[in-house]
């Protein structure tokens, strides 16, 4: 089985919230696909957490909160999706 062990977004640097969030270095079908997947999330999920943490809107806040937690899931779902046999 070839494991790819992705790169964080920014090597010099440890996973970014949404790289974590999505599990980017756990990948064992070691699928180019899935990585590409997983980073098209992560991206979406800091842009969102970096709101979350610069609003003093409560309500944004919470907008923010849900919109990680489906996106983490629609995640999930999109891996399963592209790793079926």
């Amino acid at each position: 089985m070839n494991t790819v062990h992705p790169e964080p977004t920014h090597p010099e640097t440890a996973l970014t919230y949404g790289e974590n969030a999505v599990g980017l270095s756990f990948n064992p079908s070691g699928s180019e696909e899935v990585i590409r997947c997983k980073r098209r999330f992560a991206g979406a999920i800091d842009q969102m957490n970096t709101l979350r943490l610069t609003t003093v809107n409560t309500e944004v806040k919470r907008m923010a909160s849900v919109a990680i937690t489906e996106m983490q899931t629609a995640q999930m779902w999109a891996v399963k999706a592209l790793t079926v046999a």
